[in-house]
C-alpha cells in the first residue's frame, strides 16, 4: 500500500525523526509526564521499594505512583521485583532500555539549571503585562 509504513499509524511522509506521530507522542508523555522522568531518575541511580519513592516524591498519591510505575514497566524501562521478605516489599529498578534516558534526562537537567534564572525573569516579565519583556 503506498504512503503508508510498516509501523501501524506512521505514514512514510511522517517517519523522519522531527515528525512527532501518534505512537511517539503517546510514548513522550508517558515517559514525561509529571512523575516519569523523575522516577527513571532516581531509579537510575539505584533501585528502590515502592515506599522509598512514595516518600522521595513529596505530593504523589499512592494511585499516581502505581500508574505511572505501571506505565513505566509496560515501556520495558522500570522492571517490578517482589522482595520475599516479611512484611512482603516490591522493589523497582531501571531496565537497560530504561537506563538509556538516563543521558538526555542528565542533559535535561542541566539545562533548566543553567536556564533557570533566565526563565524566571521571562516569567516575572509576563507576569508583570504586555510589552514588559
Amino acid at each position: 500500500m503506498k504512503g503508508t509504513s510498516k509501523k501501524p499509524g506512521i505514514r512514510e511522509d511522517q517517519a523522519d525523526p522531527e515528525t512527532i506521530v501518534g505512537p511517539q507522542r503517546e510514548l513522550l508523555d508517558q515517559i514525561m509526564d509529571k512523575w516519569g522522568q523523575l522516577l527513571l531518575t532516581a531509579l537510575c541511580r539505584q533501585p528502590r521499594r515502592f515506599n522509598e519513592l512514595k516518600r522521595e516524591f513529596d505530593g504523589i498519591t499512592q494511585k499516581s505512583l502505581t500508574q505511572a510505575l505501571r506505565r513505566l514497566e509496560r515501556n520495558g524501562l522500570v522492571e517490578r521485583r517482589v522482595l520475599k521478605q516479611r512484611p512482603v516489599a516490591v522493589e523497582y529498578r531501571i531496565t537497560p532500555l530504561g537506563r538509556t534516558l538516563e543521558k538526555p534526562f542528565l542533559i535535561l537537567l542541566a539545562w533548566t539549571a543553567d536556564h533557570l534564572a533566565e526563565v524566571e525573569r521571562h516569567r516575572a516579565a509576563y507576569d508583570e503585562g504586555p510589552d514588559t519583556l
